[in-house]
């Protein structure tokens, strides 16, 4: 009845409506498109070339998995108006709060390392140091986050992303590879007993589905200041960004198949030269542009995690205490969080100067396994804080969505205890 009386059609009712939506879009999807950091394609990348398409299949079991938690951290930002960790203060205490977020920034340490990593991984392939790339990466991230403000990185980071799936699109199209196969093990899952098969999967579900992601989202729906009636949007924002992040991860894993796998290349997964080599790969099946792709898209890819990572640990840091958050403060205004921020870039920046290059290959890995086996952990304080009336209004999860939350928490626990049992009874090695 209102759109007559203030002159407005229908047809303007619903593009104004449609507007409204797109301005609610930004934390799905930058959280979704960060979660395809370095950490995140160089796992895609050794379990296409270590296991071919046979592990498709995880990406969209957890793709599932990953809206509903993505979800629900949403709607505790949408009803709170704050990050994880004050909600938690606020409820449970600090000593809970500094629990759940020291458990947290564990993970986030070993994921800004990756990132340095990817950096450093993508320049190498162009001849540059890694001590340069160091500096530079850590010069260019620190800049854009103490110099810019909410929208300007928002649609930086949400730019990026994109340009990121393209590339990784591409890539994928020009290796050529077996499409039916890997439709066929998307949805059939090829299960193997031994360890390595494991922690491959934990380290794929832990790259995607992440703790860091499970804070960032609920941070930066509070930071955007969006409120109970963006619920329909939110939903939208995160349900894309959810789908996008398995899609070019899938595409990782499928041109990985293609170049390495499938024709058996030479590329040893555990060296140091293993994003190298795979690039190298590429080369024969789709020239010398997907190998290019390939460098740009992890060199992206990093720099859109190194933005994201330390982000969302000063976010966690500073809500545990109730400092001040937010890009859209200046420096002066809220001095805690953006010297955790620059702490957190100069201390990884630090490590990659330090530790050669063989050995950030395995942290860049291992740092997606760890995430997977804390998750839980941050998860319980989530499906928690959702099933709370007072708390949550009228966004309170209902039986549906706590079930879902809860078996997917469960999930990840026996996913945690299989990779336990094959790694110490050796069950299939």
């Amino acid at each position: 009845m209102r759109a007559p009386a203030l002159g407005l059609t229908p047809r303007v009712v619903n593009r104004v409506r449609f507007a409204a939506i797109l301005g609610i879009l930004g934390p799905g999807l930058v959280s979704g498109f960060a979660d395809n950091d370095a950490g995140g394609i160089t796992t895609y990348s050794v379990a296409g070339a270590r296991f071919g398409y046979d592990l498709l299949w995880v990406l969209l079991a957890s793709q599932i998995v990953l809206f509903f938690t993505q979800e629900v951290g949403a709607r505790l930002g949408l009803a709170t108006g704050q990050g994880l960790a004050g909600v938690v203060r606020e409820k449970y205490g600090v000593r809970w709060a500094a629990f759940m977020t020291s458990t947290m920034l564990v993970a986030n340490v070993g994921s800004i390392i990756a990132e340095f990593a990817g950096c450093s991984a993508a320049l190498s392939l162009f001849g540059v140091p890694s001590v340069v790339s160091a500096l530079l990466a850590a010069t260019v991230v620190v800049l854009l986050l103490t110099r810019g403000n909410y929208s300007k990185v928002q649609y930086l980071f949400v730019a990026v992303g994109i340009g990121v799936s393209l590339a990784y699109f591409v890539s994928a199209v020009l290796a050529h590879p077996d499409w039916g196969r890997s439709a066929t093990s998307l949805v059939v899952p090829q299960l193997k007993t031994d360890a390595l098969y494991w922690l491959t999967v934990v380290a794929t579900v832990g790259t995607t589905i992440t703790p860091w992601g499970q804070a960032f989202i609920q941070s930066y729906v509070a930071d955007k200041r969006l409120g109970p009636e963006d619920l329909m949007g939110s939903r939208l924002d995160v349900g894309l960004g959810a789908f996008l992040t398995n899609l070019i991860g899938a595409f990782i894993v499928i041109a990985c198949a293609a170049a390495v796998w499938t024709v058996k290349a030479p590329v040893d997964t555990n060296s140091a030269e293993a994003i190298k080599q795979i690039a190298y790969a590429l080369r024969p099946l789709a020239g010398d542009g997907a190998y290019i792709l390939f460098a740009i898209g992890l060199l992206a890819a990093s720099f859109l995690g190194l933005g994201v990572v330390p982000l969302t640990s000063a976010y966690a840091a500073c809500e545990a205490f109730g400092w001040e958050t937010g890009v859209d403060w200046r420096v002066r205004e809220a001095p805690a969080f953006y010297g955790l921020m620059i702490f957190f870039i100069a201390s990884a920046a630090l490590v990659v100067l330090i530790v050669p290059l063989s050995g950030l290959v395995q942290v860049m890995f291992m740092a997606q396994v760890v995430n997977c086996l804390l998750l839980p952990f941050v998860l319980v304080f989530v499906m928690r804080l959702s099933a709370d009336k007072e708390l949550m209004g009228p966004l309170v999860s209902g039986r549906f969505l706590l079930g879902i939350g809860w078996l997917g928490t469960a999930l990840l626990v026996v996913l945690s205890l299989t990779l336990v049992a094959t790694s110490v009874f050796g069950i299939g090695s």
